[in-house]
């Protein structure tokens, strides 16, 4: 991650610590549960958590393992990991400054290594999957969530050409409200990644995330005119990518809208 990057990563979320440790999204979320269910961790397991953020995940992952080392490149983020892990009186987390390109841990340390919610923000996501893959034991575990852009099963009917624009349309969307958004591909995009870089895929899910567009906006301080401006592309956007997100109100009027996660689980090989 370049200088320019990183400090961009720094300041968007160094300031919404505090709010992503409350976040439901974050904190509780479908995913949560089912990471851990799926990566079926072991007790005598040495866990990394790459980009912790408040640290949900490593405190998911925690009751079932010898240790987890959450990590993260935001100092505010790690404090609330270990604010969080004191909470819950989970003493065998530890927390470590690590870019998710350029991990600082030797090589075959760990038998699993997770990412949740936060990939989306690394400019290099092959590079991401290598350091992944290089601080893996033999035959351990990768397990990774994150927001995926559309494709042809979002978008029944679709040409390719337009999965592409919609692909586009909806990073610049993400781009808008978070300048530190990189990049989100579509799930095969994913898929391809970790199997040219020695990976078995063993399990993949996707699901529907409900947001409330209020709450979405607000964790990220966004300015009134980057509001408004995100609630008529939801609104009044491109129709592929408003056929993705699902946009509606509720009862009261309040504006929600869906994303996609994709969670993988995948095994180092040979």
């Amino acid at each position: 991650m370049t200088k320019d990057a990183t400090a961009l990563v720094r300041s968007q979320f160094g300031v919404a610590a505090s709010d992503y440790a409350t976040s439901e999204v974050h904190a509780k979320g479908e995913s949560l549960a089912r990471i851990v269910e799926l990566a079926a961790p072991q007790h005598s397991w040495r866990v990394l958590d790459i980009a912790t953020g408040a640290g949900h995940m490593a405190a998911a992952f925690a009751p079932h393992v010898a240790n987890v080392v959450a990590s993260d490149i935001t100092d505010e983020m790690l404090a609330q990991t270990a604010k969080l892990a004191a909470d819950k009186k989970l003493d065998n987390i530890g927390t470590a400054k690590a870019e998710a390109g350029a991990l600082p841990f030797e090589d075959a340390s760990f038998d699993l290594v997770c990412c949740r919610l936060a990939a989306h923000h690394f400019p290099d996501l092959g590079r991401f999957v290598s350091e992944a893959r290089r601080v893996l034991k033999e035959n351990g575990r990768f397990a990774l969530v994150d927001n995926v852009a559309p494709d042809a099963q979002q978008l029944l009917g679709a040409s390719p050409s337009e999965i592409v624009d919609a692909t586009a349309a909806y990073n610049t969307f993400e781009k808008l409200r978070d300048p530190s958004h990189g990049h989100a591909p579509p799930p095969e995009t994913w898929i391809g990644l970790l199997e040219n870089a020695g990976f078995r895929i063993v399990a993949r899910e996707q699901f529907g995330k409900e947001l409330d567009f209020k709450s979405w906006v607000t964790r990220m301080r966004c300015t009134p005119e980057t509001i408004t401006e995100l609630e008529r592309i939801l609104v009044s956007g491109p129709q592929n990518l408003r056929s993705f997100l699902k946009p509606r109100r509720d009862e009261t009027g309040a504006l929600h809208f869906t994303l996609q996660e994709l969670l993988v689980i995948a095994d180092k090989i040979a």
